[in-house]
């Protein structure tokens, strides 16, 4: 009750003064839409691409990077589900400036700071490009499809062998605070990246990668498998990987859980993925739910979440829609918590002078005080994922798919120091993804290469 009054309280201040717009969520699409294009308008308050002097495809300080392609993403996503062509251009835009000199998501920005969990969840987003039939780029540039095969190729060959028995380390370059550290969120993009482009394609060779990583992730001990399964966030390699830190947040879960979603369903409901997903799920929903109601148990009980921290629950609610779609058994057990935590945070959505801003505390069911992008990313992602079964499953090439591909992108690239220079790609080997991405594999665990910086 208390929900509905704050909800009719809005529409009525809402009609008296126009500015003060309300979120007014009902359990059908035209409401959800409005609502997602309200707390759209509040994300791009913070968006720096379309002031004067501006960067494109970025957000204004104190957000990073990486955090501009989970709010892509999810823009993007509200794009497909609400069939909403408003921010299609700035989402073109955004997504072509970031791509860099080899359309690998290493831009000129980011080539001295850039680590492989911010390129691992820019791959993500153009992922899910791939698989939404997003509008390909323009004037000659590669397809979607193809600059994440780009990101995949430059992940993956910095594999490192030379410690903890593989995986990848947080940072690219050494120069970099945590090169020491190999965390579960890079490990866990390239484990989805590597299922999604499997699943999309029809190449097993990707699947054997996306295995080979989810493996070493649970060998190395940070994905625990039991009834509620844990995945913990890395360790230092000056104890091989053995001293872990144990703090559980909700995008590690919920990348891990949607990279066995995608595995799920690439294997055609695979008893073996499916155990591993059911393990991983029963973990996200004992650890970041109360009342059904999402909230990031390491830190927003004690009012330490930092901005990167504020944003989380917004990725990982979009890996629990894609996990009820792909893996269909999930849905009775993940659709009744995104509805609860759709409408609470809807509830949250009404601070500010706008009368929509967000809040992190959903619990409260009205805005706590807390602000930001992290915040309306999270209120938008969770509230869209109520129409996730109302649109078409993420594409495959065999069902409805387009982007272009070129499975050899990105082998150039100076941080990917496999094949440099010394591998010609004929249109028949493009055609061929397989034949190129084992050679590839077979160099990397060969130890012929790995990272030089």
């Amino acid at each position: 009750m208390k929900l509905l009054f704050s909800l009719q309280l809005w529409v009525l201040i809402g009609t008296l003064f126009p500015d003060a717009g309300a979120i007014n969520l009902q359990d059908n699409k035209d409401s959800i839409c409005a609502a997602t294009a309200l707390i759209q308008g509040g994300m791009l308050d913070y968006y720096e691409g379309t002031r004067y002097g501006g960067t494109v495809g970025m957000f204004q300080p104190p957000y990073y990077w990486w955090q501009a392609g989970v709010a892509f993403g999810g823009m993007l996503e509200n794009w497909f589900l609400c069939q909403n062509d408003t921010y299609k251009d700035l989402l073109m835009n955004a997504l072509v400036a970031q791509t860099g000199p080899n359309y690998d998501y290493i831009p000129a920005n980011q080539t001295t700071v850039e680590g492989n969990d911010d390129q691992g969840v820019w791959g993500l987003t153009i992922l899910d490009a791939v698989e939404r039939n997003f509008s390909a780029p323009i004037d000659g540039k590669p397809g979607w499809l193809a600059m994440s095969q780009g990101i995949f190729n430059t992940m993956y060959a910095r594999w490192d062998m030379q410690s903890c028995n593989g995986g990848l380390r947080w940072q690219i370059f050494t120069w970099n605070s945590g090169y020491n550290y190999k965390n579960t969120i890079s490990n866990a993009c390239l484990f989805q990246i590597a299922a999604r482009l499997g699943r999309y394609t029809g190449n097993t060779t990707y699947l054997d990668v996306a295995e080979r990583v989810f493996d070493w992730l649970v060998g190395v001990g940070y994905i625990v498998l039991s009834e509620k399964g844990n995945v913990y966030d890395g360790a230092k390699v000056e104890d091989n990987c053995t001293d872990i830190t144990a703090i559980e947040w909700t995008y590690n879960h919920g990348v891990v859980l949607g990279g066995l979603a995608y595995m799920y369903n690439a294997t055609n409901g695979s008893s073996v993925w499916q155990s591993r997903l059911t393990s991983v799920l029963g973990g996200a929903t004992a650890y970041f739910f109360q009342d059904d109601i999402m909230y990031e148990s390491a830190c927003q009980p004690y009012k330490t979440c930092n901005n990167d921290q504020r944003c989380f629950k917004s990725i990982f609610s979009r890996m629990l829609g894609f996990t009820s779609v792909l893996a269909p058994f999930t849905s009775d057990t993940i659709d009744p918590l995104l509805k609860a935590s759709a409408m609470a945070a809807a509830g949250s959505c009404d601070g500010g002078t706008d009368g929509h801003t967000c809040g992190l505390d959903w619990q409260l069911k009205t805005n706590d005080g807390y602000y930001g992008l992290g915040e309306q990313m999270s209120a938008l992602e969770v509230i869209q994922q109520l129409l996730i079964h109302e649109r078409p499953a993420p594409y495959r090439a065999d069902n409805g798919g387009t982007s272009v591909g070129d499975a050899a992108a990105g082998l150039n690239s100076t941080t990917t120091n496999v094949l440099k220079n010394n591998l010609k790609i004929t249109g028949g080997d493009r055609a061929g993804a397989a034949i190129v991405t084992t050679i590839v594999l077979g160099i990397i665990i060969g130890g012929a290469a790995w990272m030089m910086f």
